[in-house]
């Protein structure tokens, strides 16, 4: 139970850092308390429309959240995975994507 409990965290952590960057980087209203399910649909709209673009960077920014929703569904999803590490992996692909993007 503890170990749900952290991973529910730390995606909570994850979601609140990341969701109003996401939706500013497509001038989108961010969601209030997305679940983490919307907020991987989240992350996989953004990557549509930035990998869609013909701006280098944003393209970039694109394929970093392509890892990123990748490794957030593998958290979610995946019996036995090693979530913190997972979630950890899908941190690093959120911040570069923004800092790409920006």
């Amino acid at each position: 139970m503890a170990v749900q409990t952290a991973q529910a965290d730390t995606f909570a952590a994850l979601r609140d850092c990341f969701t109003a960057d996401l939706a500013d980087l497509i001038g989108d209203e961010p969601p209030r308390d997305p679940t983490p399910n919307a907020f991987i649909d989240m992350v996989e709209r953004v990557r549509d429309i930035l990998a869609s673009s013909s701006i280098g960077s944003w393209q970039d920014a694109g394929e970093e959240l392509d890892s990123a929703a990748t490794y957030l569904t593998d958290a979610l999803t995946e019996p036995g995975a090693d979530q913190p590490v997972l979630l950890a992996r899908a941190r690093t692909h959120l911040r570069d994507a923004v800092e790409t993007a920006s």
